[in-house]
């Protein structure tokens, strides 16, 4: 609340990121040459007393670090996106590893760029397993289940040689943007929730691997608000500072938490989990899946900082709002009232690019329950007779046909990002295998001319 009033998040955020610079740790295995094209980003690397080390790969190096909370017995990986040529590099990690679950809190394709390689088989079923030979490693996806804002995927993991299986949950959050927060607090808790229910995050299973597309940002704030939480459970609430656990995690891996908008979000789940996640808390719960169900359409955001930068510069325009915490209201007070949306009633849609019906006028304010208003009266309603049903219909019919355009006019559109997206990967690939053959070639031509200059004079 303090923090709140002083409308200090980014003060906060910046502090945090100059106390980490003092940080001794070194990331040389990221930075040499044969490892450079394995991170995504080249400001983002992991340290190396905490990197993660394969261990039957010819490279042993993986943009991964095990992060520890030992106060809370917890371990997380944290680890980038996959490229298209790390995907066997990330199997390998999780058989090795004895991960049973997979975390993943981006989409493939984001404000139309490619964060994250599809390292899983499209389609369940046999037929379809990715067969990695390089580690030697069998991947099939055996279930799939959709829940509203996030999917589940059970995978089965084979070893070639010893023929060992092993089974792995994928928790697949697609509604969280980059560089921002989840849609709504109570969602964010309840996803955690089925984690936790799975047991993948028991202390008797290996670490679960936790991705957005950096491997900081969204992976970061999950790992914070799940720790700061198991304290609270096991100490008290008094007994947590956030700050104080946030740089504790970045000692593992760098950069956790990479906006002051979610630094405040961490802030507010924890403190509506630790009343949510209270034994004594009860709650409706047709009121809670529709705060949590309730679809919420992209907004439009700037474009995203550089991934390292962003820990020491401050924001260029003021933070957005969040939404609202059930039980403690809105921490940002700085911002409208209209600005602000409650976690128990759906989110406003966007507005409509037609002109509004004649049988309708536009409220002058915005509804926060979103209560259907009565048509108002025009200045010849004397007669009292109602509107003329043709035009009611009309608008209706208006409305259904905006809708299925639109509808259609985003399929398509995803549809020709997901072809650009291939598009993308095989030429990426094409260049990288013919990188190598051209260089000797051109090598082998040059020492020629040289030999032959010499030769000849």
């Amino acid at each position: 609340m303090d923090i709140a009033n002083r409308d200090a998040w980014p003060i906060i955020y910046h502090k945090i990121g100059r106390q980490c610079q003092a940080y001794p740790y070194t990331c040389i295995e990221a930075k040499k040459p044969q490892n450079k094209a394995l991170n995504r980003y080249r400001d983002v690397n992991p340290y190396d007393h905490s990197r993660i080390v394969l261990k039957r790969c010819e490279q042993d190096y993986i943009n991964a670090n095990l992060v520890r909370m030992d106060r809370a017995n917890r371990k997380y990986i944290l680890t980038q996106g996959p490229l298209a040529f790390t995907v066997g590099h990330f199997w390998l990690m999780v058989w090795e590893q004895n991960s049973r679950a997979i975390l993943m809190l981006n989409k493939i394709i984001e404000k139309n760029e490619i964060k994250c390689h599809w390292y899983w088989p499209h389609e369940v079923g046999a037929e379809q397993k990715f067969v990695l030979s390089d580690v030697k490693l069998n991947v099939e996806q055996i279930s799939e289940e959709d829940c509203k804002y996030y999917i589940t995927r059970v995978f089965r993991i084979t070893d070639i040689e010893s023929s060992e299986s092993r089974e792995v949950i994928q928790f697949h959050y697609t509604t969280w943007p980059d560089f921002g927060v989840p849609t709504s607090p109570v969602a964010f808790l309840e996803f955690l929730r089925r984690v936790r229910d799975s047991g993948a995050l028991a202390p008797d299973v290996g670490p679960p691997i936790v991705h957005c597309s950096a491997g900081i940002g969204r992976s970061g704030t999950f790992c914070l608000v799940d720790s700061c939480l198991v304290i609270i459970e096991k100490e008290g609430l008094e007994s947590v500072n956030v700050q104080e656990i946030l740089l504790e995690m970045r000692k593992d891996r760098m950069g956790l938490i990479q906006t002051p908008g979610q630094l405040r979000f961490s802030y507010q789940a924890i403190i509506e989990g630790a009343k949510r996640f209270s034994p004594d808390f009860k709650e409706d719960q047709n009121n809670m899946e529709e705060s949590i169900y309730s679809s919420v359409a992209e907004e439009e955001a700037p474009p995203p900082p550089p991934r390292a930068e962003s820990l020491t510069r401050a924001p260029v325009r003021p933070l957005p709002a969040i939404p609202t915490s059930a039980s403690l209201g809105n921490l940002n007070y700085t911002c409208s009232a209209e600005s602000s949306s409650s976690d128990e009633g759906a989110p406003t849609p966007p507005a409509r690019d037609h002109s509004p019906c004649p049988s309708q006028s536009p409220s002058p304010s915005p509804s926060p329950t979103r209560s259907h208003t009565s048509p108002a009266s025009s200045a010849d309603d004397e007669d009292d007779e109602p509107p003329p049903a043709p035009i009611v219909e009309s608008c209706s019919e208006v409305v259904e046909t905006v809708r299925r355009r639109r509808t259609r006019e985003l399929a398509e559109r995803v549809s020709g990002m997901k072809k650009r997206a291939r598009h993308h990967e095989r030429w990426t690939t094409l260049k990288r295998s013919l990188y190598t053959p051209l260089t000797i070639t051109f090598g082998f031509i040059l020492a020629g001319i040289l030999i032959y200059t010499y030769v000849k004079h």
